[in-house]
């Protein structure tokens, strides 16, 4: 049966069968999972004790060892991964180790650690569990982001930017298994709630994004101890991403719509100072986030459907300047929310 001309119809009406189309779409997809006509034919490592963390916009959370996510090729329509209620779709990605922690900041400024070994492990397609256990967040408290609480490649600050462009910096020895639950790491009167964080060296430059592809790099050795402007943000836009890169570095970035671009930092001047207004990083609509890659790294992304894809990052073409992308995903009514990434360990 061919899909008849709706024009004409209410919008709730309208809204209801794109729904339905939808989640027919979606139990196809699974069908079509279930026979291997999703899953990638090239391994990607060994067995590792590096977990894949999935954490719904709720707070429900698993964990997988990264290597049983198989390879796709970019473009391709990934794998269903986090089985989340209606309403909660995915929304953060987060790489590390079995014996580390996760740093969980939240939309009113307070931080709490979970140890990884605490979140639910299991399959690549499964449910989760709740995050924060029994830690009681405050009436209109989420989480807004998260970040292991030892780097995988390193590193000695969290850098924290506020949706509003606020930069901090904040030494590793202050986010350890001391650290206090429900601690105010940020009052976000200053510069709203935390949006994006990144592990640095120190030494390195930050990239900062917006939801509108406006962008500033600038080196971190320039942000003071209380923090300061990192960014002038629109009021109709936000900060999405950031990353610690160097000048001969790249910044994987990726917009809703599934496209993504590596740009090459050598195209893009860096400030003098933190705190001016941004300049087009990518043309697309929205972006998700921001990533530091080089030709070791895998890209893991997840969408709003739950489905995640892993694909290595030299399949996306380095670029110096402004593009609208590549397709990364290959999306069916559906958008990317999230991505995280690590440097791979050659196989023998």
């Amino acid at each position: 049966m061919e899909r008849p001309d709706l024009t004409g119809l209410p919008a709730a009406v309208l809204a209801y069968i794109e729904a339905l189309e939808a989640k027919i779409r979606q139990l196809r997809e699974r069908e079509m999972e279930d026979e291997g006509t999703e899953v990638a034919s090239a391994p990607a490592e060994p067995p590792t004790s590096i977990n894949l963390i999935t954490i719904s916009a709720g707070g429900l959370a698993k964990r997988t060892p990264r290597h049983l996510y198989t390879r796709q090729r970019r473009g391709g329509m990934g794998v269903f991964d986090l089985d989340a209620p209606e309403g909660d779709a995915p929304a953060f990605l987060v790489m590390a180790g079995a014996e580390s922690g996760l740093i969980v900041l939240t939309n009113q400024g307070r931080v709490f650690r979970v140890p990884v070994r605490d979140v639910a492990e299991r399959e690549v397609r499964a449910k989760g569990e709740p995050l924060l256990g029994r830690a009681s967040l405050r009436p209109d408290e989420r989480v807004a982001t998260i970040a292991p609480d030892t780097p995988l490649t390193g590193g000695s600050f969290l850098i924290m930017v506020t949706e509003r462009g606020q930069v901090r910096r904040v030494a590793k020895q202050y986010l350890g298994a001391n650290l206090q639950p429900g601690t105010v790491l940020y009052d976000v009167r200053e510069g709203g709630a935390p949006a994006a964080v990144t592990w640095s060296t120190g030494n390195d430059d930050l990239f900062i994004v917006t939801r509108q592809g406006q962008a500033i790099r600038f080196a971190e050795r320039l942000v003071p101890v209380r923090g300061c402007l990192g960014l002038r943000v629109e009021p109709s836009d936000q900060v999405v991403g950031v990353a610690a890169t160097r000048p001969e570095g790249g910044v994987f970035l990726l917009g809703e719509d599934g496209k993504g671009t590596i740009r090459l930092m050598q195209g893009f001047g860096a400030n003098k100072a933190p705190g001016a207004g941004g300049k087009i990083a990518m043309k697309a609509d929205a972006i998700v986030g921001a990533l530091a890659v080089d030709d070791r790294h895998d890209i893991f992304v997840i969408s709003r459907l739950g489905k995640l894809i892993r694909f290595q990052a030299p399949e996306v073409p380095p670029k110096e300047g402004v593009v609208q992308g590549v397709n990364c995903m290959n999306l069916r009514a559906d958008v990317c929310v999230a991505l995280a990434g690590a440097a791979i360990p050659a196989t023998s």
